[in-house]
């Protein structure tokens, strides 16, 4: 019959994970035991494992699972977010339906190899498929853009060192920004006649969050310098220039 299982992150009992300073795992350690217990790893497209190389965050998952008659089968899905903004999901069979009853590992790249690799197992009839019960669980977001790993954080860092204005993020945005391993850059809003420009600066974070500063150039100064304002969401930055563009429509006196 089927069971119910924890849809905590799988890894086998004898792995000994090792930790970042904040307590997370890297996505490449994740990667290195799973190819490394796989029987079949070797079978993966090197595209594949190429473009894992620029995981930034890792996701794993109990998908299925099945006990009877003393053997077992299970399914997890192992999902990385890329650098570029997509997503790669590993597909792992966990069973002892061989002779020896040994626990084996298998991996695929994709839900359908994973299902065919599954229905060759020879598991008694009160484990077939009808008996399943897949358990839903969330994974990581995809993000909403493409990014470009290039030293983010400090470029968040610079970013808001130059805003001029008071209300500019505060120092608990910058400590979550400390984290930002990619980013992108887009010009939201620009009249080069009236001086204004906006930019959306779109940071992706090492757990796969996302988070935005909105930043405006102008020169809509007493003096005409050129001023850099940033803000935590775009109304705050909008409602900023329509004030700077209001300011500096009015008649001077004297």
């Amino acid at each position: 019959m089927s069971v119910p299982y924890d849809t905590a992150a799988y890894e086998p009992p004898e792995s000994h994970e090792s930790h970042q300073p904040d307590g997370t795992h890297q996505p490449d350690e994740h990667l290195g035991r799973l190819l490394g217990r796989a029987l079949n790893s070797f079978e993966l497209p090197d595209e594949a494992l190429a473009r894992l190389d620029c995981a930034l965050a890792y996701d794993s998952s109990l998908h299925s699972a099945h006990h009877s008659a003393g053997l077992h089968r299970e399914t997890y899905r192992h999902t990385w977010l890329l650098a570029d903004g997509s997503a790669l999901t590993l597909w792992e069979l966990v069973h002892n339906t061989m002779p020896e009853r040994g626990t084996q590992h298998e991996v695929y790249t994709s839900e359908e190899d994973l299902h065919l690799a599954t229905d060759r197992l020879p598991l008694p009839r009160e484990a077939a498929p009808d008996f399943e019960l897949p358990l839903q669980v969330p994974s990581i977001p995809e993000p909403r853009r493409s990014y470009a790993a290039d030293d983010s954080a400090d470029h968040a860092r610079r970013l808001l060192r130059r805003a001029e204005n008071e209300d500019r993020p505060g120092p608990d945005t910058a400590r979550l920004l400390h984290t930002a391993y990619a980013h992108q850059i887009t010009q939201a809003f620009g009249r080069p006649r009236l001086g204004f420009t906006l930019y959306e600066h779109a940071f992706l974070l090492h757990d796969g969050s996302e988070i935005s500063l909105w930043e405006i150039e102008h020169t809509a100064t007493p003096d005409g310098r050129h001023m850099c304002e940033v803000y935590a969401t775009q109304d705050e930055a909008r409602a900023a220039m329509q004030r700077r563009a209001t300011d500096r429509s009015r008649p001077s006196c004297g």
